[in-house]
C-alpha cells in the first residue's frame, strides 16, 4: 500500500521483453538505498516488486498484462517516473490509500495555468465516470491530489508549483498518457451500490406480470 507522496522521480535505464515478461531498471538513490530484494514499489503509480538492486538502480519484472493495460508501454531509456517505497506501518499517511492498482489510463486534455496553481483536466475512458468525486481523491501516475471537477468522461485536478516540481506531472503536456487509480474506498462503495441496485431483469419483470 501506498500514499500519493512521490519520494523520488528515477530514470529508466532500460526496459526490454524478456519472454512473457519485461525487464525494467530503473536508476535511483534514496528509494533505492531503502529497498531490498521482494519489496514493493510504485513506479508510476503501478505496484511492482523489487527483483534486483545493482549500481543505484532497482530492477523489476513486469507482467506483459501489465505493460498493456497502463503507461509502462511507452517507457523508454532515460524516462523518468514517479517513485514511492511502499508504506511502512506506524508511517505517516499525508496523501490517501494508493494500492498501485491502475484502473485505467487517461489522457491529458488541458493544461491551464490559474493564479498560483496550474489545471490539468484528464479524460478517461467510458465506465469510469461514477468514481470519479468531486473533492475526492485520484492517483494520477502514482501522486496523491484532489479532483476538482467531474465531467462526462472528464476530470480536473490543480496542481501547486511543488508538485509540478517533485514528480514528473510536470513534464506533462496536452496529449500525455497517464495511469489512473480511483480512490480504493470509493470503488467499493460503487460496487456496493451496483450490487443493492440490480436494476430491470428478466425475473423482475416475470414477478410483476410482464
Amino acid at each position: 500500500m501506498f500514499t500519493g507522496i512521490v519520494n523520488e522521480i528515477g530514470a529508466v535505464r532500460r526496459i526490454e521483453a524478456a519472454g512473457d515478461i519485461y525487464k525494467l531498471e530503473v536508476s535511483c538513490s534514496s528509494v533505492s538505498s531503502a529497498a531490498g530484494i521482494g519489496d514493493s514499489i510504485c513506479v508510476n503509480g503501478a505496484c511492482l516488486t523489487v527483483t534486483q538492486k545493482a549500481g543505484g538502480a532497482l530492477c523489476f519484472d513486469v507482467m506483459a498484462e501489465t505493460v498493456r493495460r497502463t503507461t509502462l508501454a511507452d517507457l523508454r531509456s532515460g524516462s523518468a517516473v514517479n517513485l514511492e517505497s511502499s508504506l511502512r506501518a506506524g508511517g505517516g499517511l499525508d496523501g490517501h490509500f494508493v494500492l498501485g492498482h491502475v484502473d485505467c489510463v487517461g489522457t491529458v486534455q488541458r493544461i491551464e495555468k490559474k493564479l498560483d496553481d496550474f489545471m490539468m483536466r484528464i479524460a478517461i475512458p467510458g465506465g469510469f465516470d461514477h468514481l470519479v468525486v468531486e473533492k475526492g481523491s485520484v492517483a494520477i501516475d502514482g501522486v496523491s491530489l484532489t479532483a476538482g471537477e467531474a465531467l462526462e468522461k472528464a476530470f480536473s485536478v490543480y496542481l501547486i508549483p511543488h508538485t509540478l516540481k517533485e514528480t514528473t506531472l510536470g513534464s506533462k503536456k496536452s496529449g500525455s498518457s497517464v495511469n489512473i487509480e480511483f480512490d480504493i474506498i470509493g470503488k467499493y462503495i460503487a460496487k456496493l451500490n451496483a450490487a443493492a441496485r440490480p436494476g430491470i431483469t428478466e425475473d423482475f419483470l416475470r414477478s410483476r406480470g410482464f
